[in-house]
């Protein structure tokens, strides 16, 4: 059977291979398809971008905003909706054709760069795709590349919402695009490539944490209502901090309550946030229930980025989308960086619908970013050091449908009694409702916030390092065992490689994308390996179980 796409970029494709028919996520094969030619003029206007800092000439942050939430607007669960993909590649186009003008010499600009988007855009997605290169290893190590400058996007798409950029950031997240339809590049250059982008990751990471801080102070402990209270609601999803913020603002006076869902609830723990008297608390859990959830809450929702799940029909009039997310048939809220979105059609239509369906009630607590957890050193490295603390597990990462990660809840509830999870991302989802009790007044489930606040494991790893006066990150009592499902994840583990982390464990499956050769690489010089089974990684992590 003639295959009408194929797209490996996230954890769920089809039998760990690659979606070829139709997404796991939905993704239509049209859709596919322009996402695809999305890459390609993107990649190509990066090659622009780059020869023109070659000469010497400046790029404007608009072009490059423009490259990022290309890149973002591709991501797993982001963007359904081909009219507006096809609205950014005309974009795209336009932007290109601009800048090729103020170039001198675009003699070795590659064909990406050159394409004017004549002929038929569906005909040429299929000759640019990922099966495009043909080298097994160069496929692999591009497409490594390629995700996690997805995932670094993300990142610098947040902090530009917050009016924060990162030059370095954006050339070489441009440059690196551009080398990604490099022939000459051997294997052990792109290589050398993926550790850079590793570098950018931690540095993409920072700028964020210093925009979010900076905008919103550092997160701290808190303790997030789980119920709902008798008022209608409008309830939030995906990690845009800014778009909840106007959304806040609109709301108040108007009776009509704002509650969190997913990766949204670390916004309970920056401190202005707390100032909203209908900001309620968080409904539901992780991503993938979203359909059962949504119908639940009985009131608009809004989709600020990816994760977004098909709709069913009787709330989808209720979705509506912003930023790099888009859904057929869902009202998309505009609005670019530093302009104020209007968000009057949510309110209103809330203002018609019953207040939500309680799920659960009580509460959970999160808020232990880097500069709480500071905060508690002495007293973590006294647990430490005082024995009632083994070792540190970091279950960060997403969560996902699949059968197979309920491995994570299992892993959770058999962890010593003497070990803290240290979280960030959906992942949390798996186990932040278990009853793990504290050790010493220090709750076993340590949240740092979103998967864009990730950055706060590696300082905590960092100063725990400085704290114990330790020479190497991997001689600290902490094991890695984390969750991957979409692009995020995938400049995290990067990140995390090139801070020196070894012996990551990486699950419910190794990526589809990294060829046998890559993924020996992986093993070989980082120890990167699979899960096992509960009973053999208890075994592994803490020695025999009694």
């Amino acid at each position: 059977m003639e295959q009408k796409m194929f797209c490996y970029q996230c954890q769920e494709t089809a039998g760990c291979k690659g979606c070829t028919m139709v997404g796991v996520c939905g993704k239509k094969p049209d859709v596919a398809a322009m996402q695809d030619l999305l890459m390609y003029v993107t990649k190509g206007l990066s090659a622009v971008t780059t020869a023109l800092r070659g000469e010497g000439k400046t790029v404007s942050a608009e072009i490059n905003h423009l490259i990022t939430l290309n890149l973002f607007t591709t991501i797993t669960n982001a963007n359904f909706d081909r009219e507006s993909i096809e609205a950014r590649i005309r974009a795209t186009l336009d932007a290109k054709s601009e800048l090729l003008g103020r170039l001198a010499d675009g003699a070795a600009l590659p064909e990406a760069a050159l394409w004017d988007g004549s002929g038929d855009w569906q005909a040429k997605a299929k000759t640019v795709g990922v099966l495009s290169t043909q080298n097994e290893d160069i496929r692999s190590l591009r497409e490594l590349i390629t995700y996690g400058l997805k995932g670094l996007s993300a990142y610098s798409k947040h902090a530009n919402a917050l009016l924060q950029d990162d030059g370095e950031v954006d050339s070489f997240l441009q440059r690196a695009l551009a080398a990604t339809l490099d022939d000459t590049l051997s294997a052990d250059d792109l290589v050398a490539l993926v550790m850079e982008t590793g570098k950018y990751g931690v540095q993409g990471m920072a700028l964020l944490d210093k925009a979010n801080t900076a905008a919103y102070g550092n997160p701290e402990i808190t303790r997030v209502n789980l119920g709902v209270r008798n008022n209608p609601g409008i309830l939030v999803s995906g990690h845009d901090l800014r778009d909840l913020e106007m959304l806040l603002e609109q709301t108040q006076g108007t009776g009509v309550d704002v509650y969190t869902h997913s990766e949204m609830l670390p916004a309970h723990y920056y401190p202005a946030f707390k100032k909203y008297p209908n900001f309620v608390g968080n409904y539901g859990n992780a991503w993938w229930k979203q359909k059962e959830e949504f119908e639940a809450f009985h009131g608009p929702i809004l989709m600020t980025t990816n994760c977004i799940v098909p709709p069913r029909d009787s709330y989808k009039d209720r979705l509506y989308t912003t930023g790099a997310a888009g859904y057929p048939g869902c009202t998309h809220i505009p609005g670019g960086i530093g302009e104020k979105k209007d968000f009057s059609a949510l309110i209103e239509q809330a203002k018609t619908c019953p207040p939500p369906k309680e799920l659960e009630s009580g509460e959970i607590v999160g808020g232990f970013a880097h500069a709480q957890v500071m905060a508690l050193a002495d007293q973590v490295v006294a647990a430490v050091k005082g024995g009632a603390i083994r070792k540190f597990v970091v279950m960060a990462g997403c969560d996902g449908r699949a059968k197979s990660r309920e491995y994570y809840t299992e892993f959770a509830r058999a962890l010593p009694k003497d070990t803290v999870i240290l979280t960030a991302g959906c992942a949390k989802y798996k186990y932040n409702k278990l009853p793990l009790g504290e050790i010493g007044g220090i709750p076993r489930v340590l949240d740092a916030g979103q998967c864009n606040d990730s950055y706060s494991l590696a300082v905590i790893a960092l100063k725990l390092k400085e704290a114990f006066g330790l020479d190497d990150i991997n001689d600290l009592p902490i094991v890695y065992d984390i969750a991957w499902y979409e692009q995020k994840a995938v400049i995290v583990l990067l990140a995390l490689l090139y801070l020196g982390v070894r012996n990551i464990h990486l699950g419910p499956t190794l990526p589809a994308f990294l060829s046998p050769n890559v993924a020996n690489v992986l093993v070989e010089k980082f120890g990167i390996a699979g899960i096992g089974t509960v009973e053999e990684d208890m075994e592994l992590f803490f020695g025999p179980q009694a």
